[in-house]
């Protein structure tokens, strides 16, 4: 049974009593109803409210969901490192071994375009040379 079903209930059940109305045990049930009659009222704002943010969330959550969809499907796309969200043509790694201490990297096509980078494990500068496989397009 609901809230307001259950007060309806209580109500009835004073009012079946038949009591007499200038007596202060009849005055004391009767103010009893009426404020759990105003919180059952609360209750239902407080629901209806919810219900209403809920609504307002599921839009927003909708609305960010299109907002990542365009960023992620757009050419400015910085590639991560899960298999979720890159093509294997889209992000390459490639591992290198430090000279000086021997450590495995890992690192993204961008870092070996940039040249080269400290070894995150002793500092030592790693420098990348890039080859080009394309042909010359000489006419």
């Amino acid at each position: 049974m609901e809230t307001t079903e259950s007060l309806g209930y209580l109500k009835g059940l004073l009012d079946g009593l038949d009591l007499d109305d200038n007596k202060k045990e009849t005055k004391v049930f009767k103010a009893i109803v009426d404020v759990l009659s105003n919180l059952a009222e609360d209750v239902d704002d407080m629901t209806e409210g919810m219900e209403l943010l809920a609504q307002q969330i599921d839009a927003v959550d909708e609305d960010l969901a299109e907002v990542e969809d365009y960023l992620m499907d757009g050419d400015d796309y910085d590639c991560c490192d899960c298999d979720d969200c890159c093509d294997d043509d889209e992000c390459q790694e490639f591992e290198v071994e430090c000279p000086v201490c021997k450590e495995i990297i890992t690192v993204d096509e961008d870092t070996v375009l940039g040249g080269s980078m400290p070894c995150p494990n002793c500092g030592e500068l790693l420098e990348f040379e890039v080859e080009c496989d394309c042909e010359d397009d000489e006419d």
